[in-house]
């Protein structure tokens, strides 16, 4: 038999995890048909401002009735903001992800009718961005500081491949191409054209996924101007609202924010710390990430080094969330991570997830799959409710009913919404939980990279299969069957997670080995057939943070294998500062069916502090006295399914 060698083709992964199946299940019953309803104005809902206040229509999203407007199917001005038709191509993307795992035919006339529909919207010339069509077509790609057409657009190509890639709707991929081709014909560094990009990242990344597809040059060449010419003339956009009048404003107030807001302060290739609005950096590295591997270009990747760097060890939470502040969404500065007015938006954490996923392809280091799963079963998978209908656009760390009355801490909510006027996070959190079958390996020249413990059965090229199975995330045991009946020759990458890096034990064909970990994998050869024994290190950890992190002084963060945990008013009587881990905290973990779904609790040994009965607001100081008590807690992404009340992810500790 000749050995061969495998290519890096995408092979194909069918998900038999417990856990994550039940999610990719609640997405095709009850998050998509929901989701629908809501962009159709169907659903009695209510719609919330994602930052605490009022929504100018608590009931109606109108985003299909966008499209319709400008396809001329109905009458009407524009609603919502500029980027609206987002929310129903993140949706159309979702929906594309989850035809792989679950044929539906119904959904699936819907999704064709909805291609139909966004067909008849699109001009022309390619363009297409309802709120400039309908009420308007003489500002277009005149106010790129906030007018997110190339945001709107590089969603619908997306999703365009995406649905062309599951359905071979042909369609689908026509209003991509036109749209690249519109986008071309305006964008450059050639004469008459703009020398900018849009205000909000995405189209360097979509035009990235574009150029896979078609192998047509001149969009990755468009991407990769957008990237390297990104920051040279930051006045280019200030240039525009003088021109396009400074307070003719798309999103009210926005002419004021800052050039780093939207990371155009200096030429990106010089950037080194992540500022400005949280999404919008991920996206813009995500797309760098990509387009570096493409060309080659390694001032981009160096870039991204230090962007990735910036953001993951000194701008992260444990959970992570990123964006410290509400103001603008916001990173602030190293080491700047408070509990009580943090942001974390959920798009956020997906956006981290797909730099990551970027990064990972680019280079074989664990980290970027230690961040993949924390994203997973922690700081994005928060973002939605067990019943897959109710959703958080920030994910804070704590929490209490009673900041609803402070408007500084007012877009910190203790329960999940229906929805929002500003709706990015449903349908993306909806994308990317359709689409975790591609987020499990990653194929380079020499190895299949095994990064996410995530039960499936995979499909690889030469007849390759990989049977992974396992109970994760409650369970350590990860076993590995692979048949490799065509001896097909290349090496077999298994990530270590940073939480069980100096504890694991590995079996290989029955007999236990000890292989080094290199930069987070161990690496075995794959010559014939193989099977693989793993058992990680679920010990429950104490984690404390950096002693630059202020805000977290003297306290501690429970987790267990992937998973961080957090105290809820659920479990424990209020109010959850009062509550200290002892010095022994005696950790033990319980794995509960009937709870959450199925979650793993943990009860630490505590102590409640015991305060006099007073009116008084202030009195002289007297010793505290303290109450041992149990404390329990439960995973973070599952908090907030049971009766309303405070949660807190950093507990006091003492002695500490």
């Amino acid at each position: 038999m000749t050995e061969s060698t495998l290519t890096t083709a995408t092979p194909k992964v069918t998900i038999t995890s417990d856990f994550w199946n039940k999610y990719r299940q609640l997405i095709v019953k009850e998050v998509l048909p929901y989701q629908w309803a809501v962009m159709n104005d169907e659903a009695d809902i209510n719609i919330a401002d994602e930052k605490g206040g009022d929504n100018p229509d608590s009931k109606n999203s109108h985003a299909v009735a966008n499209l319709k407007i400008a396809a001329g199917q109905m009458k009407g001005h524009h609603f919502g903001f500029p980027f609206q038709d987002t929310d129903v191509y993140k949706w159309l993307e979702a929906a594309a992800y989850s035809f792989s795992y679950q044929a539906n035919p119904d959904l699936k006339t819907v999704t064709d009718n909805l291609i139909d529909l966004i067909a008849d919207a699109q001009e022309d010339d390619g363009y297409l961005s309802t709120f400039f069509q309908i009420d308007a077509p003489e500002r277009k790609f005149k106010r790129l500081q906030q007018s997110h057409e190339l945001y709107t657009m590089g969603h619908y190509i997306e999703a365009g491949v995406a649905y062309h890639q599951a359905t071979g709707n042909e369609k689908a991929l026509t209003i991509a191409l036109k749209m690249a081709d519109c986008i071309d014909a305006n964008f450059g560094p050639q004469d008459g054209k703009l020398h900018a990009a849009d205000g909000h990242p995405e189209i360097e990344l979509a035009l990235s996924k574009l150029f896979e597809v078609t192998h047509e040059q001149r969009y990755l060449d468009l991407a990769h101007y957008f990237l390297v010419n990104r920051g040279v003339d930051p006045d280019f956009y200030d240039r525009q609202l003088e021109a396009d009048g400074f307070d003719n404003d798309i999103i009210p107030g926005m002419h004021g924010v800052t050039h780093s807001y939207y990371q155009v302060d200096q030429p990106l290739l010089t950037q080194k710390d992540a500022k400005g609005h949280a999404v919008r950096v991920v996206y813009l590295c995500t797309g760098m990430a990509h387009v570096a591997r493409l060309t080659g270009d390694k001032d981009l990747q160096a870039a991204c080094d230090r962007l990735w760097d910036s953001i993951v060890h000194r701008r992260m939470y444990v959970t992570g969330g990123i964006g410290s502040t509400n103001v603008g969404e916001a990173f602030t500065y190293d080491y700047d991570l408070p509990n009580e007015t943090m942001y974390a938006e959920t798009c956020a954490s997906v956006g981290l997830t797909f730099f990551a996923k970027q990064m990972l392809q680019n280079e074989a280091k664990g980290e970027f799959g230690d961040i993949i799963e924390k994203e997973l079963f922690n700081g994005a998978l928060s973002g939605i409710s067990l019943d897959g209908k109710h959703f958080f656009y920030v994910n804070p760390l704590t929490a209490d009913p009673k900041f609803q009355q402070n408007p500084s801490k007012a877009h910190i909510m203790s329960r999940r919404q229906d929805w929002f006027g500003c709706a990015c996070c449903p349908s993306n959190i909806a994308r990317l939980v359709s689409s975790i079958d591609q987020y499990v390996y990653t194929v380079t020249d020499d190895a299949i990279l095994s990064h996410q413990f995530i039960a499936n059965q995979a499909k690889f090229d030469q007849g390759l299969e990989i049977d992974q199975t396992s109970n994760f995330p409650w369970d350590n045991h990860v076993h590995y069957a692979v048949k490799n009946p065509n001896g097909v020759q290349t090496k077999l990458g298994i990530r270590i997670p940073s939480w069980s890096r100096s504890n694991f034990t590995l079996v290989v064909d029955g007999a236990e080995q000890t292989r080094p970990v290199q930069n987070g994998f161990i690496y075995l050869d794959i010559t014939g057939d193989l099977t693989v024994e793993l058992t990680l290190d679920f010990s429950i950890r104490e984690l404390q943070t950096n002693p630059a992190v202020s805000s977290d002084a003297g306290k501690v963060a429970i987790q267990r294998g992937p998973m961080v945990y957090c105290a809820e008013q659920a479990d424990n009587s209020a109010d959850l500062w009062n509550y200290r881990v002892a010095a022994d905290a005696d950790l033990t973990y319980h794995f509960d069916a009937d709870l959450l779904n199925g979650v793993g609790e943990i009860t630490a040994k505590a102590a409640v502090r015991k305060t006099p009965a007073t009116t008084d607001l202030y009195a002289d100081y007297q010793p505290t006295t303290w109450q041992p008590t149990d404390l329990t807690l439960v995973p973070y992404y599952a908090w907030a399914n049971r009766a309303d009340g405070q949660m807190r992810v950093w507990l006091n500790k003492e002695n500490a």
